[in-house]
């Protein structure tokens, strides 16, 4: 297959371009710097004409759709980044596949469930009023909303999926970055961060979602939702704690608070559309992935 992966130099997208090249699909990347591949566009997806002239040229089966800005406190700092990449970005790549006729496999958010508290099953959103809490899970669900459209306006085939706390080696720092990578660089470098002692995720090793991922061109169903996400649900505090405990140090640089504003209180997932399509299995447990990737910020950061 001619495969295209849009964030195809971010920490899933990098992985994914991986192993679909394993496989023996012939895969492109698109993503913002330059950069040496041979089979790389720099492209940023909301100027349309960027996006256009690959497609003018190349004839893709599949686009796996990344490009995205990321991140809660992100969507506030940056926000007119969030929405142009986000919104503006996506909707370019619809008009994309309605002129050209590729499959795309758009990703979206655990965040769009918002301040819903109960098992996450993806039909939630179609069931139920739900607020999702700020601009980056607005965006994403705009995303969800955007491309429902397309497909009820001009039959496009979409599958969309809901990652849920990804993790693990690949994820450089930044402050925007997820709560594990956080904790794990900032312990390692003796910097203080924040637990919110009330707070549930599905955290899942990123080696366990790129397998599900690539399973999804040999059993694409148009038109599916997946959540892609870990059976193993923790407390924040729970993660923070293996990470010092791995490390050897004591919690002196810790701030304990029960909630963080605004943000998704517990992300029970119900994941049994992935492992019955996908073959989604979470196979690392979280006291086996956090020092895998405290490992391998060793190795880049020399820490």
């Amino acid at each position: 297959m001619k495969i295209l992966v849009t964030g195809g130099l971010g920490t899933v997208g990098s992985l994914l371009v991986k192993k679909l090249r394993a496989k023996g699909h012939e895969v492109y990347i698109l993503d913002l710097p330059h950069n040496n591949d041979p089979k790389y566009f720099r492209c940023d997806i909301s100027m349309y004409r960027q996006l256009e002239s690959i497609f003018q040229r190349h004839n893709f089966d599949y686009v796996y759709n990344l490009a995205a800005e990321f991140g809660r406190w992100n969507g506030e700092d940056f926000y007119e980044k969030v929405w142009l990449s986000n919104a503006v970005g996506t909707k370019n790549i619809i008009r994309c596949q309605e002129k050209y006729g590729f499959r795309l496999i758009h990703f979206s958010s655990s965040e769009v469930y918002g301040d819903y508290t109960k098992k996450m099953s993806e039909d939630v959103l179609n069931k139920e009023v739900i607020h999702q809490m700020n601009d980056y899970a607005m965006s994403k669900w705009v995303n969800e909303l955007q491309i429902k459209t397309s497909i009820q306006l001009n039959k496009t085939e979409t599958v969309i999926v809901r990652l849920f706390n990804t993790y693990g080696p690949g994820e450089y720092y930044s402050d925007y970055r997820s709560v594990i990578c956080i904790f794990c660089y900032r312990a390692l470098h003796n910097m203080p961060y924040t637990v919110y002692t009330n707070h549930f995720r599905s955290s899942t090793y990123i080696d366990d979602c790129i397998e599900a991922l690539t399973n999804i061109i040999k059993n694409f169903k148009a038109g599916e939702v997946y959540n892609i996400g870990s059976d193993e649900l923790h407390n924040i505090k729970e993660a923070s704690d293996i990470v010092l405990k791995y490390l050897g140090k004591s919690d002196s640089l810790i701030t304990y608070k029960e909630n963080e504003t605004l943000t998704t209180k517990i992300k029970k997932i119900d994941n049994d559309k992935a492992k019955r399509d996908l073959g989604y299995k979470s196979t690392v447990s979280l006291l086996e992935g956090i020092p895998l990737t405290i490992d391998w910020m060793k190795g880049v950061y020399k820490g």
